[in-house]
């Protein structure tokens, strides 16, 4: 099995970070450094499909948690701290739940153990269609994305993926064609008798409707002792839209 490719900074406990759907994890560079200054050895992860990470057909949260007990073997990590938004957090619950012994504890961004229909319909067909092939600049992709993607926060941070394959010839870091026929694997959940006694916290946008007051008791059933807090002024982005609060609540949680 191929090696996650990841970006490791700091020295201390392990803690590694998954990003979400079309991300990668450079999107954590920032606060990953700041958990490095408190005293933890960050891996910023890129999940398969995406990032630097190798390519499958196969994408599945079954496997993404296999990709990561892969890792740990080979780091030789054991207990560790993981911090996961949206699909890297339904990642995490996943790992959490089956590899209990090797996970100390766990924070999950703006998402729930439940299925999400698929929603990402739009971004999906502004990407597929965008031609590549005729577009020699970050700023004419934005342009060409524009007539579909009118937010500039979701635009850019699609772009953050572009790339040079080679001269003349740009391409994007995530597996366009294998996640735009996954929409329904990536809203999968947990499984109904998926379990962690161990301490978590779920972190929620207060402008997101990712985490509901009904999901409550679903979270306390599979995970007995979470928490759920908060973020101000925040939607599913809550990371990057309120990093302070983002970072004072999860670093507190990791060193109490």
């Amino acid at each position: 099995m191929p090696l996650l490719h990841s970006n490791i900074i700091g020295e201390g406990k392990p803690l590694i970070i998954l990003h979400g759907f079309l991300g990668m994890s450079d999107n954590w560079k920032t606060l990953g450094n700041k958990y490095a200054s408190a005293g933890f050895q960050v891996h910023l992860i890129d999940q398969r499909n995406h990032g630097k990470s190798f390519w499958s057909d196969i994408f599945t949260y079954e496997e993404m948690v296999n990709d990561l007990r892969a890792y740990l073997k080979h780091y030789k990590l054991s207990k560790v701290c993981f911090l996961g938004h949206s699909m890297g957090g339904k990642t995490a619950m996943k790992f959490a739940c089956t590899y209990p012994e090797f996970t100390a504890k766990l924070i999950v961004a703006d998402i729930a153990p439940k299925y999400y229909a698929p929603h990402h319909q739009n971004i999906m067909h502004a990407l597929t269609t965008l031609a590549l092939d005729k577009i020699s600049s970050r700023k004419e992709a934005d342009e060409a994305l524009s007539e579909e993607l009118t937010d500039i926060g979701i635009r850019q941070f699609l772009l953050k993926n572009l790339y040079w394959i080679e001269k003349g010839q740009l391409g994007f870091r995530f597996n366009l064609n294998v996640l735009s026929t996954k929409m329904e694997e990536i809203g999968d959940t947990i499984n109904a008798t998926d379990i962690f006694n161990g301490p978590t916290l779920f972190l929620k946008g207060d402008r997101s409707a990712y985490i509901t007051p009904e999901d409550i008791p679903e979270i306390k059933r599979h995970f007995p002792l979470a928490e759920i807090k908060s973020i101000a002024n925040a939607g599913h982005w809550l990371h990057a839209e309120n990093p302070e609060q983002f970072y004072d609540e999860s670093i507190k949680f990791l060193i109490s």
